[in-house]
């Protein structure tokens, strides 16, 4: 499995041999020229320091003790907050005035894998250039490490789940009293990772009866960990019993999240910004963004509101980047990502939560009932495994020139907007994949749709 380095971080599968894995040997390279990286541009003067955290992945503590290490010996103080969801680790850098951050997560790929996700001092991922930066040092591997009076310190803080959970409850549009009224029973799938850490704590402050699934931070995940409907049949089943309002289900870092309504279906986590943004945009008019591969369902909310829509390429930091270019009040992405500003620039399934548990008290109607509110369109998400001889090039000039009558939006692969649906092909920034996600009224015409063009890339690779 060779090593992706993208803007979403360096990631890969444990074991192996260098250069084609994430084992210790890159792990210490790829750490050492984001420390390189970060010292170079400070803008303080004195020791450095930066925050670490993890989810509960098999192989965290490793990686984990490989990067503490290896920033010591760069000479950096190292905070280190344990099992952390990847806002919280956002958060606790912004908390700590520190000059960036290193969250140990590979998100919602499965438990082979790994990842190291860089922050800069704002809790924000690193942008393009700034990622290409510490690629280009990695390469050269110019590194000077401290001598033995200058090695870096380590501290270990695990009050940051506690400081997350009160900033949340601090959010103007997050009515606790509301929803301690309305009385709400919840189902939580935690895939056994840090949801487990830091939900209840939520839940219990919102004065919200639960049960959660899948509660051992333990790393083996009881199912493939990406919050889709095919890898989410128990909690559904356990929703058909009537006991319980909502279901929430959160990834392995718990920066993604969707919901299951009270008699099992799928609220769609496509639904998840699109229903949060229209509870904000109700009581705070202003504009949106999402990325190309997400509903137009948002956009149809957002004019509901009086506001402007505006898509970015995929990538948390190129949503963030665009939400500040037009001073959007939400965002986030369509795979369940929320990212609400007045709390931080970050995806965060505890915002998330908190201002949809306040929509639903606000409205006092069931999660169904709130979900068949919204604009109803249907995404059928494909992908086409890469082999090593795939040009992915070659791949998308050949789908815009068949398509060159229609919209082309070509800032992140290649999007057609067609007046009644939209077909978008892309290479994944975490998988060695070609994601091809389309939309349209119904489930069969996306689908169509999207192996329509899965069709063109077979008969050229």
């Amino acid at each position: 499995m060779t090593l992706i380095k993208s803007i979403s971080g360096i990631r890969g599968t444990i074991g192996g041999p260098t250069g084609d894995t994430l084992n210790p040997l890159d792990i210490v390279k790829f750490t050492t020229a984001y420390a390189t990286f970060m010292k170079r541009n400070a803008k303080t003067e004195g020791r450095a320091k930066v925050v670490v955290g993890r989810d509960a992945r098999i192989s965290g503590d490793m990686v984990r003790n490989v990067v503490c290490g290896t920033l010591m010996g760069m000479g950096i103080d190292v905070i280190d907050i344990g099992l952390a969801t990847t806002p919280t680790t956002e958060l606790a850098v912004k908390w700590t005035g520190a000059l960036g951050g290193i969250i140990i997560t590979a998100s919602h790929n499965p438990r082979q894998w790994n990842a190291l996700k860089l922050l800069n001092g704002e809790g924000e991922f690193l942008t393009k250039d700034d990622g290409n930066e510490v690629l280009e040092i990695a390469e050269k591997e110019d590194f000077e490490y401290a001598d033995v009076d200058n090695i870096g310190q380590y501290v270990s803080d695990d009050t940051f789940d506690r400081k997350h959970i009160n900033s949340v409850l601090g959010l103007k549009l997050a009515d606790v009293d509301a929803i301690k009224k309305a009385g709400f029973k919840v189902c939580v799938d935690a895939i056994n990772s840090v949801g487990a850490v830091i939900l209840p704590g939520l839940l219990e402050a919102l004065g919200v009866e639960y049960t959660i699934l899948n509660k051992l931070p333990n790393g083996d995940f009881a199912h493939n960990p990406e919050p889709l409907e095919k890898n989410l049949q128990d909690i559904m089943n356990e929703m058909k019993s009537g006991k319980y309002d909502l279901g929430i289900v959160v990834d392995p870092d718990v920066d993604r999240l969707a919901f299951i309504c009270e008699d099992g279906s799928m609220f769609g986590e496509e639904y998840t910004l699109v229903s949060v943004a229209d509870y904000v945009l109700s009581h705070t008019p202003g504009n949106t963004v999402s990325n190309l591969s997400s509903t137009r369902a948002l956009r149809d909310v957002t004019v509901k509101h009086g506001g402007s829509y505006t898509a970015s390429a995929v990538g948390e930091v190129n949503v963030t980047t665009k939400m500040k270019e037009t001073g959007a009040i939400i965002g986030g992405e369509g795979n369940g990502g929320v990212i609400y500003p007045e709390s931080h620039y970050g995806r965060d399934a505890l915002v998330g939560i908190a201002l949809f548990l306040s929509s639903l008290a606000h409205k006092g109607c069931k999660a169904s009932e709130l979900r068949a509110s919204f604009p109803e369109y249907c995404i059928a998400k494909n992908r086409i495994d890469l082999t090593p001889s795939t040009d992915i090039d070659a791949i998308l000039d050949k789908v815009k020139e068949m398509f060159k009558e229609e919209t082309i939006t070509d800032i992140d692969g290649v999007k057609i907007d067609f007046p009644d649906k939209w077909v978008h092909l892309r290479k994944s920034n975490t998988e060695p994949i070609i994601r091809v996600y389309s939309e349209a009224a119904t489930m069969e015409e996306a689908d169509a749709l999207g192996k329509k063009l899965m069709e063109v890339v077979y008969n050229m690779q």
